[in-house]
């Protein structure tokens, strides 16, 4: 086992984007691309860290209990559980985060009138930095479901605090503290993989590549790690994973819940895209008890939308990833239990409560609510799954845009998520050539995309064109063949990064054997014989939403809107019978119990 090298290794936090930083935007914060010499939460920091009046703290007392800590007592620690929020009464708190090399960075020293928070504590997420006493300290401690109820019932201060918790994320995001390093090959398929979970997923995370090679080796040799070990993941408590899945990553960084097989709650949804979501915020905020489920991030394939620019309330547009982390934040402000990264195998439609059968254990639920959207779809191409995150990409985020900085890209496809693309990498790429079967983009993309990518200077769009074959070397991608001459009379295009946006299917195979209605592509069906239940399935207290629905409007607005109609139809179904958990309570009660 080798030695680390004298000076430190440098490292590079994640891309401080909005579409990294998830919930940057969720306070109309809009952190600076990678590239950038400064930060604006530099002139937020009044925001990040308020100082409350005796009044503030009178009130949010109600909702936490009083207690003391010595000097040099830690008042929570990285991985563990998140106690909750600490409002400061006496004494000073440092806040600091040590990676997983032992290396330890202050993030910023608390007395009286502060309160001690990320946005993780909403939910009791684990801790993503140490806070220890520098003096004796007292302070009231908040639990996350009492932390809910506050901001519920305290409306103006609440919103104070929930912007604060937001921005203190964005910080660690943009500074890589707090998260995990990872280490490996920049265009490694695994390791894409992992920064794009990680991103996705709002945490923070640092990198250390091929291209900082002594540094590399020398954490390399430390570990003794081999080729096939790569990428390396070296967590915050100092454990070393070889080659992980994003669920052995998260199970590491605490973030795969444990399900409760005997709890019932009123709504489970599976997926966590915009529709997921609008009934996890609509339901839980209307005292419903909610559970969310999802594989992968919040967004779903929305997430992977670099700009969005027709979505009502947003003139200027944002990014998918940021409508989502708005979402997440506010279904966990409302109390909804967001579960991820879940993956559900099977829904149980014989069992009453309904039972879903995930990878992390049963969920048992009075109404569930298919939310699970589509999947990409992959053209028929020989040898496309092996190109993979080696040249091949069904979204563009910034991880993918820095891999194709200044090179040329062809893009296939023609819809907005399309248009969207082309747009956002423009401003990386060298050149874009985009292929599309049909004549033009009029009949599948919005106008605003379509006026927008004709005045690009760096891209060709080539109708009536298709991808007969690829070529490849020992780096992966090298070029790409056409079945037949494009009209410009081009057959091939030299490029090592081809993005596919061709559509998607249903994700709807863990419906198989439940008894649901698909249609034949396998969409849910929903509203037979009564209107007043548009969304029901076959199947009593089974609703579908969203993308996964037969007939359904392919609009993040429309997915939106399906998502708080359904919830007025599950009032409906369960009023007839009271809930049989009733330990259960709500955050609004809570907030009701407190005011």
């Amino acid at each position: 086992m080798g030695s680390l090298a004298t000076e430190p290794p440098r490292y590079e936090a994640a891309p401080s984007t909005p579409e990294s930083a998830s919930h940057s935007t969720l306070s109309d914060t809009q952190p600076q691309p990678a590239e950038a010499p400064f930060s604006t939460l530099a002139t937020r920091r009044h925001q990040m860290f308020p100082e409350l009046t005796e009044d503030e703290i009178k009130r949010l007392s109600r909702f936490g209990e009083q207690r003391h800590w010595e000097a040099g007592e830690l008042l929570f620690h990285t991985g563990d559980t998140g106690p909750g929020m600490f409002v400061l009464l006496s004494g000073s708190v440092k806040v600091f985060q040590r990676d997983g090399l032992g290396r330890e960075r202050l993030i910023v020293e608390h007395g009286r009138g502060h309160f001690l928070a990320e946005v993780g504590q909403l939910s009791g997420g684990p801790a993503l930095v140490d806070g220890i006493a520098l003096e004796p300290v007292d302070a009231v401690l908040i639990p996350p479901e009492r932390l809910r109820a506050a901001i519920v019932a305290e409306a103006e201060l609440g919103e104070r605090i929930v912007r604060a918790l937001i921005l203190r994320r964005v910080s660690l995001i943009e500074k890589g503290a707090g998260g995990p390093i990872l280490v490996g090959k920049h265009d490694d398929p695994a390791m894409l993989s992992l920064q794009g979970f990680l991103s996705r997923n709002g945490h923070p995370y640092s990198v250390l590549d091929e291209r900082d090679e002594s540094s590399m080796i020398c954490v390399i040799e430390r570990f003794a790690a081999r080729c096939e070990d790569l990428p390396l993941v070296i967590c915050p408590d100092g454990s070393v994973l070889r080659h992980p899945s994003a669920p052995e990553l998260a199970t590491c960084l605490g973030l795969l819940p444990e399900l409760n097989g005997e709890r019932v709650y009123d709504v489970a949804v599976v997926g966590a895209g915009p529709a997921g979501l609008a009934t996890a915020v609509y339901a839980a905020s209307e005292g419903l008890s909610v559970i969310v489920l999802d594989s992968r991030a919040p967004g779903g394939q929305a997430g992977a939308s670099s700009r969005i620019e027709n979505y009502l309330g947003f003139p200027t547009g944002i990014s998918g990833q940021a409508l989502a982390g708005r979402a997440f934040v506010q279904a966990q402000k409302f109390g909804a239990h967001v579960a991820i990264p879940v993956s559900v195998k099977k829904l149980h439609c014989d069992e009453q409560p309904r039972r879903l059968e995930t990878c992390s254990g049963d969920v048992r639920a009075r109404s569930v609510v298919i939310a699970s959207g589509a999947i990409y779809r992959r053209p028929t191409i020989a040898g496309l799954d092996r190109y993979t995150g080696r040249g091949v990409y069904y979204w563009a985020s910034p991880v993918e845009a820095k891999l194709c900085k200044h090179e040329n890209v062809v893009l296939v496809g023609g819809g907005n998520s399309a248009g969207q693309a082309i747009v956002y990498l423009s401003t990386h790429a060298r050149q874009i050539d985009v292929l599309i079967r049909k004549a033009g983009f009029e009949s599948t993309m919005s106008r605003y995309l379509i006026d927008r990518i004709a005045s690009l200077p760096n891209v060709n769009v080539h109708p009536l064109s298709e991808i007969g074959a690829l070529d490849e070397d020992e780096a992966g991608l090298a070029a790409i063949r056409l079945k037949s001459a494009c009209p410009a009379g081009v057959d091939h295009f030299d490029a090592r990064h081809l993005f596919l946006f061709t559509g998607a299917d249903p994700n709807t195979n863990w419906l198989q054997d439940c008894g649901v209605a698909l249609d034949a592509n396998g969409f849910v069906l929903t509203g037979a014989g009564d209107e007043s239940c548009s969304l029901a399935t076959s199947v009593e207290g089974v609703y579908a939403i969203g993308d996964a629905r037969a007939g359904s409007t392919k609009r993040v607005a429309a997915a939106v809107g399906e998502g708080a109609a359904v919830v007025a139809q599950i009032h409906q179904m369960l009023g007839a019978a009271p809930a049989p958990n009733a330990s259960v309570t709500p955050v609004a009660a809570m907030a009701g119990l407190h005011a």
